[in-house]
């Protein structure tokens, strides 16, 4: 197979998972990630696929593969990243989590939904105090919310340190 044919066949997966297909992509990515085994998009593909049918354990292998291959465009590592801190909590290891998710964080600071899903690692790890202060800096830098927006400096204060007293 060449990379135009690889090419054409990952697009029309993309295709088949967006169009609510996601069975008939999978079995085109297995397909592909045998032709391609080290091919970092079609193993993030192939992850994202796995993950959109409920088969998260199976999405960790493809996720890992395609974050330790070169060639992901920084939008796709971004999604790799939210997508295998995600899926590890979701498997229950939250440790793991975390630490994905605080490596996307910190390659990607100003992603929302990367410091989202950190809070929520965070409160499974039991770093409430992290995971509060995570969540009300998001909500204070992009609440359009008028009453939210009328306290943002009270509520980025008091995120810096939850347990401030006068």
């Amino acid at each position: 197979m060449n990379d135009h044919e690889r090419d054409t066949l990952l697009a029309t997966a993309v295709r088949l998972r967006t169009e609510g297909r996601p069975e008939e992509a999978r079995q085109r990515l297995l397909a592909l990630c045998a032709a391609f085994p080290a091919d970092a998009e079609v193993a993030y593909q192939t992850a994202w696929v796995h993950d959109v049918l409920g088969l998260e354990a199976e999405a960790v292998p493809f996720y890992e593969r395609c974050l330790d291959g070169t060639g992901l465009s920084e939008e796709d590592r971004r999604g790799a990243l939210l997508g295998l801190g995600s899926t590890c909590r979701v498997l229950g290891q939250y440790e793991r989590a975390v630490e994905v998710l605080r490596g996307g964080v910190e390659r990607f600071p100003d992603d929302g939904a990367l410091r989202t899903f950190l809070a929520m690692a965070l409160f499974n790890t039991g770093e409430h105090h992290e995971s509060t202060r995570l969540l009300l800096g998001l909500l204070a830098a992009t609440s359009e919310d008028p009453h939210v927006r009328q306290y943002r400096g009270a509520i980025e204060h008091y995120a810096r340190d939850l347990h401030e007293t006068i």
